[in-house]
């Protein structure tokens, strides 16, 4: 890892462990150009010449007639707006006469040790304090950094490209500051986090598509001239888009190939494309929707984008995989539960919806804790004159129709019980029909004269305003001094429309998009700070906020309201795509599910929720027995192999998005002494042979011992007898018999001997 300047040849070279990134100064005038980014280099000599300065159009120099088809050809690695390049732009700013062309050329840079903060957003980090994820501290050990000075001398404006690697991952983050030194106030109109050029190689897109409970469905594509764009305008990353982008060559698979990963690490709109041109380059470009974006810089002001994270695989889609998991959880999830076994809890959610009392979800903490489950948590419903999803969002005091004891005294019940408690919060919305609302109905996003159009029968508050996230946050935290609460699941249940702020003048009013993430991040950072130890999970209709974003807030987000195994299958292997399984929320839930009506063995849906970070979401007095039996067994599954899911690498062998049929990933330790292969029959076949599965990531010359994984006998280790070499195992394969009956599941686990 590091990052070097060649002053002779002025190119610029960031080392990772398997990687090189490249860029150069061009010409008289310092352009800066993109070069190369991709497997390691022993040398970077003669990379100047990929520029292509040596030939038609050239320089401007040498041909100063020709600038504008130079600035059409030449790989900027931030281009600018208005002067020539007719490919997407990375900044667009307009000034107070209007014009919006800008040229930013080279004019210093430095390089450091460590890593800056970005104030108010999510940033990776280096190591954590003793690297034992036990606590939120971070330095920037372990971390080199770089930052470009480009300015446009005309205007006044000035950008300072921010690049930073690490020692132990392969991946480049990248972000920019804009500052104003101009005597008058800009408008931003469109910022983004980065840029990258590469030439066309047959590359096929991968992104991650969906709806409410059908999230992060894998499609690829072939990339064709013109643009190829993922967004989201709705105020949150949504369940409709992932701020992901993949480029991988067309014979690139899970294990082998080239693949470049591009990933935003933000909440709220925004823009990935992929754009091929006229001489077969590619252009990708990755930021903050520019859709209802316009941001007033006065002079002296600056404004800093999210982070970009790209990441480099020659071994296919495990392999980019592997380098995001990586970097997610030692550079930018802090929560001191990241490597902590997280409490089995179970939801009340899915068991009483708005109709319980304290008496019905005590009956459910004891029987959940005679089982082994080890947390209640209580969903939406407890609070202000909650009986519906009409009414009383905003109104965070406790209801005591429902809880006739007050939360206090159900909490140290539950507590008594050797259970840790848990509770929903949906802070950032209200009800017309609240006490909040009466209060304050300047408080909701809305645009004057005009009646907001209601979502769940909800406005949405404007957190951007001080005052706001003042006023609910002071209620959450009396409600969570209020008893032993270790536990919060922040929801956000509508995207933002109408979008109109009573404390933004008319020249600021397109800042309220991303005024109101940062004040959803300021207002997580404090409830963080407030309490250090609590566990967060973030929530939004399910999936809607799945994103790296949250992650820095929280160690683990709610995947998905849709809580079937056989649909989750496709929603986790998306998700897993880019995301550690260990952030995944995913729940164990009754029979016929509550989202499709399908019916699934209690052993697969056990399965399924194994591959994250385990739960349930039922009523437990209700279960047959035969399937309130299984769950001890199924919490010992989890204590046994939790370390081993949220620390292993993943490896996805079949997709059941692409063969309907069955769905395969395989789990290992770092030392690939021990490995879970995960394995469903979603359809049975007639007269078929057992299936041959080659598994991935064993040690070639040693012999593993396979065992089978059974959630209804008392031993949870059934031993098959089998043994197998590693290197027959990966090439040859393994047999995996025809289960009888759809929606089947096997887990078998396999130790080195």
């Amino acid at each position: 890892m590091g990052i070097q300047y060649d002053g002779q040849e002025r190119v610029f070279r960031l080392d990772t462990p398997g990687t090189a990134y490249l860029m150069g100064i061009a010409g008289e005038e310092g352009f800066l150009g993109h070069i190369y980014y991709g497997a390691r280099l022993e040398s970077a000599e003669g990379a100047a010449a990929l520029l292509r300065c040596g030939e038609n159009p050239f320089l401007p120099e040498k041909n100063e007639r020709d600038r504008v088809a130079f600035y059409d050809t030449f790989p900027f690695e931030y281009p600018f707006h208005g002067v020539g390049d007719f490919r997407e732009s990375c900044i667009r700013i307009r000034n107070d006469a209007g014009h919006t062309a800008g040229k930013f050329v080279y004019e210093k840079h430095r390089i450091f040790n460590g890593k800056d903060a970005l104030e108010g957003l999510p940033a990776t980090f280096g190591k954590r304090d003793g690297d034992s994820g036990s606590g939120s501290g971070c330095s920037g050990e372990g971390t080199e950094s770089l930052v470009i000075t480009c300015s446009d001398r005309e205007s006044g404006i000035r950008l300072e490209l921010c690049y930073s690697v690490f020692e132990d991952v392969d991946a480049v983050i990248r972000s920019v500051r804009v500052y104003n030194d101009s005597d008058t106030a800009v408008y931003l109109e469109k910022v983004f986090s980065g840029c990258l050029h590469l030439e066309d190689r047959e590359y096929e897109t991968i992104t991650l598509h969906g709806s409410w409970a059908r999230e992060r469905h894998v499609e690829r594509k072939r990339l064709g001239y013109g643009k190829y764009r993922v967004s989201s305008q709705r105020g949150e990353s949504s369940h409709q888009e992932q701020p992901f982008l993949a480029l991988a060559e067309k014979s690139a698979d899970q294990q082998k190939g080239e693949v470049y990963g591009f990933h935003f690490i933000y909440s709220g709109n925004f823009l990935a494309q992929a754009q091929k041109d006229q001489f077969d380059q590619i252009r990708v470009v990755m930021g903050i929707e520019p859709e209802d974006f316009c941001w007033k810089l006065e002079p002296g002001d600056h404004f800093q984008t999210p982070e970009m994270a790209m990441v480099f695989s020659v071994n296919g889609l495990d392999g980019m995989s592997a380098c995001f998991h990586t970097l997610y959880n030692r550079h930018l999830i802090r929560s001191p539960w990241l490597r902590r076994e997280r409490p089995i809890l179970i939801n009340n959610w899915e068991a009483t919806y708005f109709d319980f009392d304290e008496e019905k979800i005590y009956a459910i903490a004891k029987e959940s804790a005679a089982l082994g489950i080890e947390m209640l948590v209580l969903d939406d419903g407890w609070f202000g004159n909650r009986y519906d999803d009409n009414r009383a969002l905003g109104d965070w005091f406790v209801n005591t129709r429902k809880l006739a004891g007050g939360l206090g005294e159900l909490v140290k019940k539950i507590n008594a019980l050797g259970m840790k408690f848990g509770i929903w919060f949906e802070p950032e919305m209200v009800s017309p029909d609240s006490e909040f609302y009466r209060a304050h109905p300047d408080w909701a996003i809305a645009v004057p004269g005009r009646t907001p159009g209601k979502c769940r029968s909800q406005y949405v508050l404007d957190i951007s305003r001080k005052e706001v996230r003042d006023a609910v946050l002071e209620q959450i935290f009396r409600v969570l001094h209020s008893a032993n609460i270790e536990y919060v699941k922040w929801d956000m249940n509508r995207p933002l429309t109408d979008l109109g702020s009573a404390a933004l003048p008319a020249d600021r009013q397109g800042e309220l998009f991303h005024r109101y993430v940062l004040g959803m991040y300021e207002m997580q950072e404090r409830l963080l700070r407030e309490f250090p130890e609590l566990l967060l999970e973030n929530c939004s209709g399910g999936g809607a906020r799945f994103d790296p974003g949250m992650l820095y807030y929280s160690p683990q987000i709610w995947c998905s309201d849709d809580t079937d195994s056989i649909e989750r299958l496709e929603i986790q292997e998306g998700t897993a795509l880019v995301f550690p399984l260990s952030c995944m929320g995913a729940h164990v839930s009754v029979c016929p599910n509550h989202t499709v009506g399908r019916n699934t063995p209690f052993a697969t849906r056990g399965m399924t929720a194994l591959a994250g970070t385990f739960g349930y979401e039922l009523d437990v007095t209700k279960l047959p027995e035969y399937e309130k039996q299984m769950i001890p067994k199924q919490c010992r599954m989890y204590h046994r192999f939790h370390g081993l899911i949220a620390e292993g690498i993943y490896s996805r062998i079949a997709s059941c998005g692409e063969k309907k049929l069955f769905d395969c990933f395989q789990v290992t330790e770092a030392e690939k002494r021990e490995a879970l292969v995960f394995f469903t029959q979603v359809l049975g076949r007639p007269n078929m042979h057992s299936l041959q599965i080659r598994l991935r990531n064993l040690k070639p010359g040693a012999v593993y011992h396979i065992y089978e994984v059974d959630q209804e006998k008392e031993e949870l280790l059934r031993d098959t007898g089998q043994r197998i070499g590693g290197s027959c195992a990966m090439q040859a394969g393994i047999l995996m018999e025809q289960l009888w009956g759809d929606f089947q599941s096997k887990l078998l686990y396999l130790t080195e001997e």
